[in-house]
């Protein structure tokens, strides 16, 4: 409590001494207080639940009730078509408590589009050990399900655990897609692995690769923890992003690998209190918060917090995205201990998104961006706009905060492009920033010896402190 106490009083200090400026001066202060204290899940998911330990299960002893796919006539053969076992071994599972959804290793099984339904007894675990394929043939896709392979809805306090692999089979649905041919028409294709309407779920050890579409959607969930989680696709694989969090709040992603043809994470709307951390992301196109706004939609997200992650070869780095004609905001999102390697778009806010076939026409309204920190950026890119913000003139982007931001182009050659955004930067910012304004035309260099100053301040407090 004593270091937020010393920043506002040497701000209201400020105010007092030097009118305007000290005013300017507590705003970013204040702004810089909102971004450090984020509304965001802790990350040390291994505190939160004690994992299964299944190569140590017996059932004569551990409590719990074994349910294995096998004893109900699934083949494991990869050919043979195995819904119907696991449908029923579903049932039991679910309905029995302490109960174990065994899926043994060393066995591939077939199953096609398939909803699995709660709510569940208590202490529910999936152990998935084999690889689940899906069929690998759009044609032959059951109509009912044109959006998801494996859906699971409903549940509370459930654990999907194990070294498998889910295999959505999708090499013949990216090359029906039309960002393949144009000539195709664009419709949707399934996401592999859907959790819908749960809440306390786990994801831990998990393979998931060569999705139909999204590979991972947690939606409309709360309480939601990921990690160590591996997901992998060709790297033109178009619309395969590797996690996606929609509708949700309560999320922690960490300690995953993510290599796609699309984001390598992706939040969109009604989506607040979403942590991630060491988080490997490529090829890709970087991690990203929308898009939001589409056909004058209202989209919101909240509360968001990268730390540490490494990007390497992705279009994009951290992006904002959004549809002209769209309402709403994203607010409160702090990017930080970030490495770049070889990456297009480092930094990158585009409230003119627009994919789409046709041309998007110019729109006055737009998603609010506001309260965004980008700290401890580094490595290279391939763009000679390393820090790109392409904001609206109708409704600018606000208190954009650059701390510590080192990117280096391969020609070495960086530029920061801005329009209608609003911020200040502190500490190293290169490519500099000042194109980026503040509402009293004060320089970044300003802002910069006061932070300085500032920062000086509490360390002497602190210092202080520790010696009583």
């Amino acid at each position: 409590m004593i270091k937020p106490f010393i920043i506002s009083l040497f701000a209201l200090l400020m105010v007092a001494s030097y009118g305007a400026t000290g005013k300017m001066l507590f705003k970013e202060l204040d702004i810089l207080g909102k971004l450090e204290n984020l509304d965001v899940p802790e990350d040390d998911i291994e505190d939160d639940v004690t994992f299964f330990d299944f190569s140590s299960f017996t059932s004569q002893y551990s409590g719990k009730n074994l349910v294995n796919v096998d004893s109900f006539n699934a083949s494991g053969d990869g050919v043979s078509d195995d819904t119907q076992a696991f449908i029923r071994a579903w049932t039991m599972a679910c309905s029995a408590p302490n109960s174990v959804l065994l899926v043994p290793q060393g066995r591939s099984y077939l199953v096609n589009a398939t909803k699995f339904d709660g709510p569940c007894q208590e202490k529910l675990i999936i152990q998935i050990d084999g690889t689940i394929i899906a069929p690998d043939e759009p044609s032959q896709w059951d109509p009912k399900f044109p959006r998801n392979w494996l859906q699971f809805s409903k549940l509370q306090g459930v654990v999907f655990q194990g070294n498998g692999v889910i295999d959505g089979s999708g090499t013949k649905w990216w090359a029906a897609s039309c960002k393949k041919n144009k000539s195709n028409p664009c419709v949707g294709a399934p996401t592999a692995l859907t959790i819908y309407s749960s809440s306390n779920v786990y994801v831990r050890g998990l393979t998931i690769r060569n999705s139909q579409q999204m590979h991972l959607i947690i939606q409309r969930s709360t309480t939601v923890r990921i990690s160590r989680v591996m997901v992998t696709s060709p790297g033109d694989s178009p619309n395969t992003d590797g996690i996606h969090i929609t509708a949700s709040t309560d999320v922690v992603v960490q300690d995953s690998k993510i290599s796609t043809g699309d984001d390598c994470v992706s939040i969109v709307n009604g989506s607040a209190k979403i942590k991630m951390k060491r988080i490997y992301c490529g090829p890709g196109h970087g991690i990203s918060i929308g898009s939001l706004g589409q056909g004058h939609s209202k989209g919101t997200v909240t509360a968001v917090v990268l730390e540490t992650a490494f990007l390497k070869n992705t279009t994009n780095g951290l992006r904002i995205k959004t549809w002209q004609g769209g309402n709403g905001y994203v607010k409160g999102v702090r990017f930080e201990n970030v490495v770049m390697q070889d990456v297009a778009n480092p930094i990158i806010i585009d409230q003119f998104y627009c994919d789409s076939p046709s041309t998007c026409q110019n729109q006055t309204s737009a998603v609010h961006i506001s309260e965004i920190m980008y700290r401890n950026i580094t490595g290279t890119t391939k763009s000679s706009k390393a820090i790109n913000f392409k904001c609206s003139d109708a409704v600018p982007c606000s208190h954009i905060v650059l701390n510590n931001i080192n990117l280096e182009g391969n020609d070495g050659k960086v530029e920061a492009y801005c329009n209608s955004a609003e911020g200040f930067g502190y500490g190293v910012v290169h490519p500099s920033a000042d194109c980026l304004y503040s509402h009293d035309d004060k320089s970044l260099n300003q802002t910069d010896q006061y932070l300085a100053e500032t920062i000086m301040v509490e360390k002497e407090t602190e210092n202080a402190h520790d010696e009583l």
